[in-house]
């Protein structure tokens, strides 16, 4: 038989919950058995072995220590107080503050087919970039594209009258802003 959903009331809002450390997945998965609807967002990052270079990605907390959830705050504060993985429910004064639907509803827009977050900034050819370090830092040039199946890019590069065309790290450009 299944259960109703608790979190769904005509009072079920939308709260920012503080986790105990690096326990992000545990809350969610403990209220979640509590049947309140959860929303923990995530992010691929990208980490380089020091001794290899070699580039691995890992999921981890869009923000850490904090996850969502959507309850009744009238009949379930206790309990989501009391669950294991909580550290308590984001508050102001005398009590929680709830946080609008559209804003939850615009993170949950950000995510990919894999569930993560997007938050790089879309790279379209034309585009200006300049390079944010290494040998090439503070060069500039034109975004060409992405080389598939790597996290690399193309960009042709201007520099004292010579072009060449370059193919570096994406995590290395940063688009640049207009200027007025």
């Amino acid at each position: 038989m299944n259960e109703p959903n608790v979190s769904r009331g005509s009072n079920a809002l939308w709260y920012a919950i503080h986790t105990h450390p690096k326990e992000e997945d545990r809350a969610t998965s403990n209220l979640r058995a509590w049947n309140v609807e959860t929303f923990n967002p995530k992010i691929r990052e990208r980490r380089l072995n020091p001794f290899t270079g070699a580039a691995s990605y890992e999921r981890k907390p869009l923000f850490p220590r904090y996850i969502f959830a959507r309850f009744n705050a009238g009949t379930l504060l206790s309990k989501i107080c009391f669950t294991r993985g909580v550290q308590s429910v984001v508050s102001f004064g005398d009590g929680p503050v709830p946080i609008e639907d559209q804003i939850i509803e615009f993170i949950m827009e950000q995510a990919g087919e894999d569930g993560l977050i997007q938050i790089e900034e879309e790279l379209k050819r034309g585009d200006r970039v300049t390079v944010k370090n290494g040998l090439l830092g503070e060069l500039s040039g034109i975004f060409e594209r992405e080389i598939k199946g790597t996290d690399r890019v193309r960009i042709l590069l201007n520099a004292i009258n010579y072009q060449a065309s370059i193919v570096i790290p994406k995590e290395h450009v940063r688009k640049c802003t207009a200027h007025k």
